[in-house]
């Protein structure tokens, strides 16, 4: 059974000022089976932010369905929605969202004191997770007072530490330096290998060729996916520039 299956979904905005209606979404459909780590890919404009935000239950489609281990987020009732949130998605976003009145630990911890862990289970949860990402000797320090890529590994720390179904990454390379950068995805290559199932949207060809399946996303649809199978990431890598190249020049639609 796949972790996430994503049906028919569309999206239409009614703009506010002369009712015009936009297109977001026209019918976008895949799955992701547990353990799959899935980059998605797109234009600006292209849709990826859209599908991101209904996949997180931040938005509703206008139509069809997204089904987590086969619920349909649709219906997960609006005061159960942040509660559903934190036990089953994780979030890395490209701006980290922490808080620099609280140290690492404590950004870290939020989502087990909202969901009303108790602090020795708190502790016994972010011990391995520290350790993988190696920022132990970072924990009582805030966020001003560690550099880019460490702030990203402790929102990493804190998407896993509520054992999610599924991580969302958002651009997680996008605020990063080139050396930051790979260091955080030989770090999700990790944390897949350990099981973890990842959908992250990117912009970044380097990012998203160390992906096990690369969504593209055109007008609103999937135009096209890649599969990694015993591709190398530089193989991988010119793979996705090739089908950029098309996906940007108005090439044919891959089924």
């Amino acid at each position: 059974m796949a972790l996430l299956d994503v049906k028919n979904v569309r999206k239409i905005y009614t703009a506010r000022f002369g009712g015009n209606q936009v297109e977001a979404l026209k019918d976008v459909n895949f799955s992701v089976e547990p353990r799959e780590y899935v980059a998605i890919m797109g234009e600006s404009g292209s849709g990826k932010t859209t599908l991101l935000n209904i996949l997180a239950a931040l938005d509703k489609p206008s139509g069809g369905k997204v089904l987590l281990k086969g619920r349909d987020l649709a219906h997960v009732k609006e005061r159960e929605l942040a509660a559903f949130r934190r036990q089953n998605l994780g979030f890395v976003f490209q701006d980290f969202n922490l808080l620099d009145t609280f140290s690492l630990k404590d950004n870290i911890f939020l989502p087990l004191v909202l969901s009303g862990k108790k602090y020795g289970e708190m502790e016994k949860r972010l011990a391995p997770i520290a350790e993988t990402l190696g920022i132990e000797e970072l924990l009582e320090k805030y966020p001003y007072e560690v550099s880019g890529g460490q702030k990203q590994r402790a929102a990493v720390a804190r998407a896993l530490i509520t054992k999610p179904q599924l991580v969302l990454a958002d651009e997680p390379t996008g605020a990063l330096d080139s050396r930051a950068s790979d260091e955080l995805l030989r770090l999700f290559a990790r944390i897949h290998e350990d099981g973890q199932t990842i959908l992250m949207v990117t912009h970044s060809v380097k990012a998203a060729s160390s992906a096990d399946r690369i969504l593209f996303i055109k007008d609103g649809e999937v135009f096209h996916q890649l599969y990694r199978g015993n591709l190398s990431n530089e193989q991988m890598y010119q793979k996705i520039s090739d089908t950029l190249t098309v996906l940007t020049t108005g090439g044919v639609k891959h089924e």
